[in-house]
C-alpha cells in the first residue's frame, strides 16, 4: 500500500499532485524571474524564455520530489 495519497483535496475539489506542483513551480518561478531582472541577472542569458522553462521544470521536480512526493 502505498503512504502517499493520489490526490491532493482542496475544499472537496481533488487535484493531482502534479498540477499543484505546477502551479508551486510557476509562481516560485516568476519570484525567481524578477529577483534576476531587478538584479540585472538575466543579460547573460542568452534566451530567457528558455531558462523561464528550464527553472520552472526545475522547481517543479524539486517541488514533486520534496514537499509533495508525486
Amino acid at each position: 500500500m502505498n503512504p502517499f495519497p493520489h490526490e491532493i483535496a482542496l475544499s472537496e475539489i481533488l487535484m493531482p499532485p502534479l498540477l499543484v506542483a505546477g502551479t508551486l513551480a510557476v509562481i516560485a518561478t516568476l519570484i525567481t524571474a524578477r529577483l534576476l531582472n531587478k538584479y540585472r541577472l538575466s543579460r547573460h542569458f542568452s534566451h530567457p524564455p528558455l531558462v523561464f522553462v528550464a527553472l520552472t521544470v526545475i522547481y517543479t521536480v524539486i517541488i514533486g520530489t520534496f514537499f509533495i512526493r508525486i
